[in-house]
């Protein structure tokens, strides 16, 4: 139950059990010999069945520097992966990312889930408000797969190099593909200041896409008319169930956040991140595909809005992208006084010129950019739900 809390941050859809692999390109090269696995044969589009696909698909991504999130025929290939590998339990799933970010800063929240098990209620802070339509436990991790730039693992006929550092997320998960809405959503939706919507990347059913997406609309009628609507992209498994959801939901939001790679997946083509021009092109074609008050796109070296509420949001840009940052530079557990010191760190330079001339060339546009932060070790996972979390907590 929820009590009397005043107005309040509702996160969803679902949350995850994440198992984060700590590459280890040697446990990757044994793999590799043991499978055969050829340069010439990595591929980022065939079913992954078995350890072998997963393990093409990893090196197929590895190899050009992307990241992507991709379906698994099992769970059991997820867990058989994993073993090869040290690897930290923890929770994932936008929602709950961006509110373990809000609970750092000091921000309650409110969860919506769709799984919950002995892990979640370990890891979940108290200040994380839970809201279930799960009646058992269950557990089905995700894979991520987070690897630095210039990583390198030898096959039989050649070397793999990422160009890039990224991560990489792999998973069949029954409650988050059924995403189940709990029957208290309304009730806490009619005291929410915000309410996060994410998740929907997952479901393949898409009869049962469009029931929760009446369970939705129905569940937001209670919301205070002044409440703040984000929705956050991702990797939809089935493409075509984005536009389904858009053309259902589309009209209740008041921010659309994506970030590159899904940019440039709803283009059909690559943009050159620090290319005023082309980045013009890309986020007016953008808007013509999701025309929304305030459209985000968060990349590794700048965020912009672009809409007629753009400029609103700026501050919201601003903490998010600060807190991204302190995310890639710390990792998990970080406080509300090292985020703000990520505040006096270097900007990157060509981020800042670029947002600039979009600024320039765009009147309803408006960015910050990113920090130049030089890492060993940076954490890659998680990024995007943190820049949410950091956005949000403008509006706690």
């Amino acid at each position: 139950m929820i009590g009397d809390v005043g107005r309040q941050l509702v996160l969803g859809l679902g949350g995850t059990v994440d198992f984060e692999l700590r590459w280890d390109a040697l446990v990757f090269e044994k793999l590799a010999r043991e499978h055969g696995v050829r340069r010439d044969e990595l591929t980022a589009t065939a079913p992954i069945v078995d350890e072998r696909s997963l393990l093409v698909t990893i090196l197929a991504f590895v190899a050009v520097g992307t990241g992507a999130e991709r379906f698994v025929a099992s769970s059991e290939v997820v867990e058989q992966f994993a073993s090869h590998f040290s690897f930290d339990v923890t929770l994932g799933g936008t929602g709950v990312r961006a509110g373990l970010v809000l609970d750092s800063l000091g921000f309650p929240s409110v969860q919506h889930l769709v799984s919950v098990d002995d892990n979640v209620r370990r890891l979940l802070p108290a200040r994380i408000t839970i809201l279930s339509s799960a009646v058992n436990d269950t557990l089905d991790p995700h894979l991520i797969v987070q690897y630095p730039v210039g990583a390198k693992v030898r096959l039989l006929d050649g070397d793999v190099v990422s160009p890039a550092a990224n991560r990489l997320i792999f998973a069949n998960d029954p409650p988050n593909r059924e995403m189940a809405i709990a029957a208290s959503l309304p009730d806490a939706l009619a005291t929410a200041s915000a309410f996060l919507i994410s998740g929907f990347n997952t479901m393949q059913d898409h009869d049962l896409l469009e029931r929760r997406l009446d369970d939705i609309l129905l569940a937001m009628r209670r919301m205070p008319t002044d409440a703040l609507v984000y929705y956050e992209d991702a990797g939809f498994y089935t493409r075509d169930f984005a536009e389904t959801v858009r053309a259902r939901l589309l009209s209740y939001f008041d921010v659309y956040g994506m970030n590159e790679d899904e940019l440039q997946e709803y283009l059909g083509h690559a943009v050159d991140l620090l290319d005023a021009p082309d980045v013009v092109r890309a986020l007016r074609k953008i808007q013509e595909i999701i025309p929304v008050p305030a459209l985000v796109v968060h990349t590794r070296y700048w965020a912009i809005a672009v809409g007629a509420d753009a400029e609103r949001h700026r501050d919201a840009l601003e903490s998010a992208v600060r807190v991204a940052a302190t995310r890639y530079r710390l990792g998990d557990g970080f406080t509300a006084a090292q985020a703000e010191a990520t505040a006096d760190m270097d900007r990157h330079r060509s981020g800042a010129r670029l947002v600039s001339a979009v600024e320039a060339s765009m009147p309803d546009a408006a960015g910050v950019p990113a920090y130049a932060l030089d890492i060993a070790q940076p954490t890659t996972i998680g990024l995007g739900d943190s820049f949410v979390g950091g956005f949000l907590s403008a509006y706690a």
